[in-house]
């Protein structure tokens, strides 16, 4: 109880107060499943080009890339043990409560749906550039300098797992993740997002 409540305190002192959405620009979604929340980006937008980064071979369907690519962070153990709810255990949420290794999921997709889980957001260009170069930076380099797939551990045939940096805890949550890669483009977000509902309120509800 006393985690929900700090973190409702949390979402509402903003940083950027000044920011207010841009009414042309780049379109961005924040995803949620009720838990974990996303980040999802164009594919390609000029020079900011998610396929040269997160190149096609690395999922098992390579040519069903769809114009979007979803970014998330989370606990490692959490992610490549609980591929479906069913899959989740008590030991495994706690591990991940209590600290463990970062990874990033990246999922390949079509242009999402807005609605009351999918918010769609508005960028300026710098915006937009300064937000991709902060979820570019969390991906853990390999020896040549680019990204590192768990080649074979994702979800489905469009998506992969990718060391990153950090550490994930009950403080440093994949929605704090997204938050501070939305602090980090400038935009109005609190200074503590643990939980979806502390990110989605602070954005407008695209649809059905």
């Amino acid at each position: 109880m006393l985690y929900i409540l700090l973190s409702a305190v949390g979402s509402l002192v903003p940083d950027n107060v000044r920011w207010r959405e841009t009414e042309r620009g780049v379109t961005v979604f924040v995803r949620s499943n009720g838990i974990h929340t996303d980040i999802v980006m164009p594919a390609r937008l000029g020079e900011l080009d998610w396929l040269a980064v997160l190149p096609p071979g690395h999922v098992r369907a390579p040519g069903r890339q769809r114009g979007w690519v979803a970014v998330g962070a989370g606990e490692r153990e959490f992610f490549l043990h609980t591929p479906s709810w069913a899959d989740l255990r008590p030991t495994t949420v706690a591990r991940a409560a209590w600290g463990g290794t970062v990874l990033l999921h990246v999922e390949h997709l079509g242009e999402p749906r807005a609605g009351p889980r999918v918010r769609p957001l508005t960028l300026r260009p710098d915006e937009y550039a300064r937000l991709w170069r902060a979820v570019r930076g969390q991906f853990r380099p390999g020896a040549d300098g680019r990204p590192v797939p768990l080649l074979g551990r994702g979800y489905g045939v469009n998506d992969a797992f990718y060391l990153a940096i950090g550490r994930y805890d009950g403080w440093n949550t994949c929605n704090q993740w997204t938050g501070r890669m939305l602090r980090a483009a400038g935009v109005k977000v609190g200074r503590w997002t643990p939980l979806p509902r502390n990110l989605l309120w602070r954005f407008r509800d695209g649809g059905g």
